[in-house]
């Protein structure tokens, strides 16, 4: 995220020069007197201080509130079939290794980024004595290598060489890996907002030239009789949609940000509903292929789930790292991906309700039509701790103008309360709908 935040000076340049620049200051280091050795020793050998431990009692209060609703479903309501339940399972295990993992890495490559001058300065904060304070960014690469290492070795117990969604899957790793590649450039070379809206685009290709699934929908009930049809078959044009939904849902993140926690909250929330629709559709259904489509889902889901908790236990409010346009792109691609290969891109839509409101809101700014400042953040107060909503489209800025000023923290709870109403909107919308709308 390339505005909610002040980042670092990361010159190449500079770097380049570096072996001169080292000759120079050993020969003025050489013409010093003894006494000013010491100190200059002293000087070259200082380091950052560590960051601040993980929030674990936050991370575990919220993990049991969207955990417990998914694992109740898998485990109790719905009788899952033995070997799908099995794969479910081992999925798991791996992910709650790969939440340790994530937890031990992210210190460790804070270190690394700090070491490189890849740090920002946390404009919610300016005024404090937190807002001077150098904030590791970028640790969502972290989260992307520990889930692509989780993904390929779960291939190991779930899949046959012969198997029909091996290659559906890798494509979706290829894309998803891709784009966590792509995420990390920007974060270092910060490129313009009209690069970032396309970038996705490229990531998307593996994908959509490995995909061999339908290319049909289904008419809803009500549209039958004028219609004429019961399926229609979109050809190139259902690719040119999961293309779109895969640059809106990248993106999308991307911009719904600008306050400490939002960007993987919102993940995290969003992970959990899909996966209870995902149990809810597994233990509804009859058809072994539709099962496989939602485990498929499940098998993504729950590592991105578990490595995106870790992750919020050190940017939870206050922030000791920043996640960087690496994760938001990262967590993106995936739930694009899931949602495509799971065939279920319109309920993870109405999942993504905050963020379609939030794109629309930003529509005139990022197209130009309205001056767009580089950080459409509110206005902090370091005198009461407290932000104000500016004129800016976004759904930040809009809650502060409707709620009124608030602390960053507790502006965060409430849009991702918000997040969460929305998930619960799109559950109650497809009860309703049930058989009469499809």
């Amino acid at each position: 995220m390339g505005f909610r935040k002040e980042k670092g000076e990361l010159n190449m340049t500079a770097r380049k020069r570096a072996p001169s620049g080292t000759t120079a200051a050993a020969a003025a280091a050489a013409a010093k007197p003894k006494s000013q050795e010491s100190t200059t020793a002293a000087s070259a050998t200082t380091i950052d201080p560590p960051i601040a431990p993980p929030k674990s009692g936050t991370i575990l209060k919220l993990s049991l509130l969207l955990i417990v609703p998914y694992a109740y479903l898998i485990l109790f309501h719905y009788r899952v079939d033995g070997d799908l339940k099995r794969s479910i399972l081992i999925n798991a295990a791996l992910s709650l290794t790969g939440f340790l993992v994530t937890r031990t890495l992210i210190p460790v490559a804070s270190r690394y980024v700090l070491r490189r001058g890849l740090f920002g300065y946390d404009i919610n904060k300016k005024g404090t004595p937190q807002g001077s304070v150098k904030v590791p960014e970028s640790l969502g690469i972290a989260v992307g290598i520990v889930f692509l290492v989780l993904a390929i070795v779960f291939q190991y117990f779930n899949f046959t060489s012969d198997s029909n969604w091996l290659v559906e899957y890798n494509a979706a790793l290829a894309s998803i890996c891709f784009m966590t590649l792509l995420g990390f450039v920007d974060d270092v070379l910060d490129v313009p907002w009209r690069v970032k809206l396309i970038l996705p685009s490229f990531a998307a290709l593996p994908l959509l030239m490995a995909y061999a699934g339908h290319t049909t929908i289904i008419i809803p009930k009500p549209l039958i009789p004028y219609v004429g049809l019961e399926v229609l078959d979109l050809g190139w044009m259902y690719k040119l949609y999961m293309w779109l939904l895969a640059v809106f849902c990248t993106n999308s993140i991307n911009i719904h940000a600008g306050l400490n926690g939002l960007e993987v909250g919102q993940t995290v929330v969003i992970a959990s509903a899909i996966l209870i629709h995902n149990a809810m559709q597994i233990g509804a259904s009859t058809d072994s292929e539709y099962k496989q489509a939602h485990a498929f889902s499940i098998y993504l889901v729950q590592p991105l789930l578990a490595t995106s908790l870790a992750l919020l236990s050190y940017n939870w409010y206050p922030s000791s790292v920043f996640v960087g346009d690496t994760y938001t792109y990262f967590a993106g691609m995936t739930m694009a991906v899931v949602g495509i290969l799971g065939h279920f891109s319109e309920t993870l839509l109405i999942f993504f309700i905050p963020q379609v409101l939030n794109f629309l809101l930003s529509l005139p700014q990022l197209s130009g039509y309205v001056k767009c400042p580089r950080h459409r953040l509110p206005r902090f107060d370091p005198q009461t701790g407290l932000l104000t909503g500016t004129n800016d489209g976004t759904v930040v800025n809009l809650f502060l103008r409707q709620f009124g000023r608030m602390s960053e923290k507790s502006l965060c709870i409430l849009l991702l309360i918000f997040q969460a109403i929305g998930c619960c909107f799109c559950f109650v919308l497809r009860w309703f709908l049930a058989g009469w709308y499809k």
